[in-house]
């Protein structure tokens, strides 16, 4: 009786019936295969597969600098330090775009149209990138960086949009961390094929130079048309459900208000500190990684691409396990301890030891996973619901900030002091990180804050207070 109830609900007023209803087709959905019926998993598994590919491209394109690093800075003659620009201008319309990413989607574009938008600049920014090493122009792979930056993490919205549209309460972190793990082999496979990808260019041309570089980058570029057709069919096949199941346009749910910022707890604060001063230690070192491991340990360009994958390889399939394991458990402020700890300890053996690196690197692609995992759900447990849309845009954009800042700063650095002192600098900005999971833990235990409660402990309170409202 219930399930009856809930498929009328679905299929609206004209039910199964003839064409009345949502636009639906003679006979309804009830009519349709499995294949083309929303409500059923294979539909949806299809849609499952469109959102991972959606960002895709975007991961992929993101880390090209990375895996050319020595080609694009021997072709178009850069330093280090104009080099790290590259992923410094990612990152700076991110500053402000983060808090305005939700709402282009829920009151401007839409989903659909936003997906689509979103993922042209991304389109356009690679072959402006591209275009820049063809005509041996960096100030245009810069301009380009900049334009595939406000199409890349608004994407990254609009996918995260899309899942909760389509799936529902438990289905849900499953479904964030195939994402995540589809964006890390995105990241992988750039690490490894780009660099083979420039050697079949040189081959072809018989030649190196900027032209062999922008040739490269425009067959990366070719990711990016991917996610584009995987935005206009998803697109479709929304508008699609929307008719037939007369559901909503999905939308972020965020809502922004900058004066929320000076109610931010020092709990709050501190979380920001971490996520900062962390992946300050981690995105750029994968930027600078390939020449380290070619410098350092002597490794050829393919072992070093190899490597210095190595993190977004691990996250692709622990970032789910690391995330189930989480969710049992609980204790947040612990399993972030861990991650912060074993990641000094990686950066602390890769800069002042010769052991193989391989064990380093695989330490810190398990904490990466695992902080991701444990940090960014504690905004929620810290924030009230009407101001979370502003937490993680404040959390994303002073992330993008520091990313900026400190991509720039390696490169000096790199330039001026070498791998020693960057290793060092990187090491530093994992003890601030530190510093700060400590004092949350004294902070949250003296504030009586449930961060660090175990997940039976949470789950019993919150039974206890939903028992308490219904009263």
């Amino acid at each position: 009786m219930a399930e009856e109830e809930e498929e009328r609900a679905l299929l609206g007023p004209g039910g199964g019936g003839g064409g009345s209803g949502c636009g639906s087709p003679p006979g309804g959905p009830r009519g349709l295969s499995a294949a083309c019926d929303p409500r059923r998993l294979p539909h949806r598994l299809l849609v499952l597969a469109l959102m991972c590919f959606l960002g895709f491209g975007s991961y992929f394109c993101y880390d090209n600098p990375a895996a050319l690093q020595t080609q694009v800075q021997a072709d178009m003659k850069v330093n280090t330090a104009r080099f790290m620009a590259l992923y410094a201008w990612y990152s700076w319309p991110n500053v402000v775009l983060c808090f305005f990413g939700g709402f282009l989607i829920d009151r401007v574009f839409g989903i659909r149209l936003g997906t689509i938008i979103f993922s042209i600049f991304v389109c356009v920014g690679q072959v402006i990138f591209a275009l820049g090493a063809l005509f041996n122009a960096f100030w245009l792979m810069e301009a380009g960086r900049f334009v595939f930056g406000i199409g890349g993490e608004s994407l990254a919205v609009a996918q995260n949009t899309y899942a909760v549209s389509w799936f529902k309460g438990k289905e849900l972190n499953l479904v964030f961390g195939l994402q995540l793990s589809m964006a890390r082999i995105g990241s992988t496979v750039n690490m490894n094929v780009m660099g083979w990808i420039y050697s079949r260019v040189q081959d072809l041309l018989g030649h190196t130079g900027h032209s062999t570089l922008g040739l490269t980058l425009l067959i990366g570029g070719i990711t990016c048309l991917l996610s584009l057709a995987c935005a206009l069919i998803l697109a479709y096949l929304d508008k699609r459900a929307e008719k037939l199941l007369c559901k909503e346009q999905g939308k972020t749910g965020e809502v922004i208000k900058l004066t929320d910022v000076k109610d931010f707890s020092l709990s709050l604060w501190l979380i920001f500190v971490i996520c900062v001063c962390y992946y300050a230690a981690v995105f750029p070192f994968i930027g600078l990684g390939k020449v380290f491991f070619i410098e350092k340990f002597k490794f050829s360009s393919q072992e070093a691409s190899a490597i210095n994958s190595i993190v977004y390889i691990i996250s692709a399939p622990m970032s789910p396990v690391f995330g189930l394991l989480v969710d049992k458990v609980g204790k947040n402020i612990i399993w972030v301890l861990c991650a912060v700890v074993t990641t000094l300890a990686s950066h602390v053996m890769l800069a002042f030891t010769f052991w193989n690196p391989w064990v380093a690197m695989c330490l810190l692609g398990v904490a990466y996973s695992l902080l991701a995992c444990a940090l960014w759900p504690m905004v929620a447990f810290v924030v009230p619901e009407h101001q979370l849309g502003t937490a993680y845009g404040f959390m994303q954009s002073i992330q993008n900030l520091g990313l900026a800042v400190i991509a720039i700063a390696a490169g000096m650095i790199l330039d001026t002091r070498g791998y020693l002192f960057l290793e060092v600098f990187f090491s530093a900005c994992v003890c601030l990180s530190l510093i700060a999971v400590v004092m949350l833990y004294f902070v949250n235990h003296l504030t009586g804050g449930d961060l660090n409660w175990s997940a039976k402990k949470r789950e019993k309170l919150q039974k206890v207070a939903a028992t308490e409202k219904e009263i």
